[in-house]
């Protein structure tokens, strides 16, 4: 059987050469390459989601692979698709090197000018590792897939646009549905999820930054479980601590809760840090929220240019949800399609606010009430965004993918009280 290689390589000329050695190994089957960190989880993503036969044995991972660093590039392959072996390329060969690679979960280390000989003695030891872990996969049951939980983040296009609110209503509605929810608070410097659900917490994301090793155990000691079931793992109560969140670090949090939990969502905020960056990058489906106003159409059309320009995420891998939504506004959400270039959800949430008050000042937004209409489009948006579990014999689930749809039982539900129904 042929060993299907996936080089992950930015630099043309890097290309070119690896390629070349790969095509000439024995029993080697090189894919077409990858020239970032996103379209190499994007590919592997893709073809976990068909079996975990269809990941190749081995990936290659170029020191210069960009815009993830490759350390924490090996990290979440090693994490997310724990079936696939690694080889890191480098022209450091330092032990301190090797050990932090090994660390990162790399099978192998190949060091430059790449050698014929070294690059086929490692491809060979580490594709029969990974075949070996099929095997013992196979005899497993179903208990990886590949891809891990769904993560989904929630992002506003200024302050005040309704991104928390959205965030906590996705979140209690796949709880609600029967999907193990963790929801995240990366809005690390004015967070308020631990607000509205009424939560005195001692812990926060950035007593995770400085933990190199998140094992389970310190995962459950940082999260606070609320008493509708969503875990929730909260910003630091001292806005300050907000830098200690690192990019890095922020990856390796979202990589330990996607082992942990079928549905990880996060709470970005308005404003960009390099944390809120990586879980955005990191993220299955990306919500951009917006209100149907100038200003705040002209902020989601910068956020969308900005996480283009810096490789987060193209525009049309987002979702725009708008938030206020009244029928008489003169921007529409086809308009807003058009300005931003994105996908946007075709359920919109209506301006409410007066019946959404007294459960905001209460910091009790979780008991708001099933007759909201507020609550009811933002249960229905799951739905559409494929976050909620549908009932056996129902609807279809979400499928994988940068974004989801499919039913709900939430959206069944609501969509029947809105006709009269019980």
């Amino acid at each position: 059987m042929p060993t299907r290689i996936l080089p992950a390589v930015g630099d043309p000329d890097a290309v070119r050469s690896l390629t070349t050695l790969l095509s000439q190994l024995p029993d080697a089957e090189p894919v077409a390459p990858v020239a970032d960190s996103t379209q190499l989880v994007d590919t592997l993503a893709r073809l976990a989601a068909e079996s975990v036969d269809e990941l190749p044995e081995v990936v290659i991972v170029h020191e210069r692979v960009g815009p993830v660093p490759a350390l924490e590039l090996i990290r979440e392959v090693a994490l997310r698709f724990p079936a696939v072996g690694v080889i890191l390329v480098t022209s450091d060969a330092s032990p301190g090197l090797f050990s932090a690679a090994m660390d990162s979960g790399a099978r192998g280390l190949v060091t430059l000018p790449l050698g014929y000989e070294e690059l086929a003695h490692r491809v060979q030891a580490v594709a029969q590792w990974s075949v070996g872990v099929r095997r013992h996969l196979g005899h497993g049951g179903d208990v990886f897939t590949g891809a891990g939980g769904t993560v989904v983040t929630v992002s506003g296009a200024k302050g005040g646009v309704g991104a928390t609110l959205t965030a906590i209503q996705l979140a209690l509605a796949a709880q609600a549905s029967g999907r193990a929810t963790a929801l995240v608070d990366m809005d690390l410097q004015s967070g308020d999820i631990a607000s509205y659900l009424d939560v005195q917490f001692r812990r926060s994301v950035a007593d995770l930054a400085a933990i190199n090793d998140i094992s389970p155990r310190v995962l459950a000691d940082a999260v606070f479980r609320h008493d509708t079931g969503v875990a929730l793992l909260l910003a630091p109560g001292e806005g300050e601590r907000g830098e200690e969140v690192t990019d890095r670090a922020a990856r390796q949090i979202v990589s330990a809760l996607r082992t942990r939990y079928e549905l990880v969502v996060i709470d970005c905020g308005a404003q960009l840090s390099g944390a809120s960056a990586a879980a955005v990058e990191m993220a299955d489906t990306a919500v951009l929220v917006t209100t149907p106003d100038v200003l705040a159409v002209r902020g989601a059309k910068r956020v969308v240019r900005m996480w283009d320009r810096l490789q987060i995420r193209k525009a049309e891998e987002t979702t725009v949800v708008v938030n206020r939504h009244t029928r008489g506004t003169e921007i529409q959400p086809p308009l807003i399609r058009r300005i931003t270039g994105t996908a946007v959800a075709s359920t919109t949430v209506p301006a409410h606010y007066r019946e959404l008050q007294g459960a905001v000042d209460a910091g009790r937004l979780h008991e708001l009430d099933n007759r909201s209409v507020v609550k009811q489009a933002l249960w229905t948006l799951a739905g559409e965004l494929g976050l909620v579990r549908a009932p056996e014999g129902g609807a279809q689930k979400g499928g994988g993918g940068r974004t989801r749809g499919g039913g709900d039982r939430g959206s069944l539900v609501f969509r029947r009280r809105r006709d009269g129904g019980g």
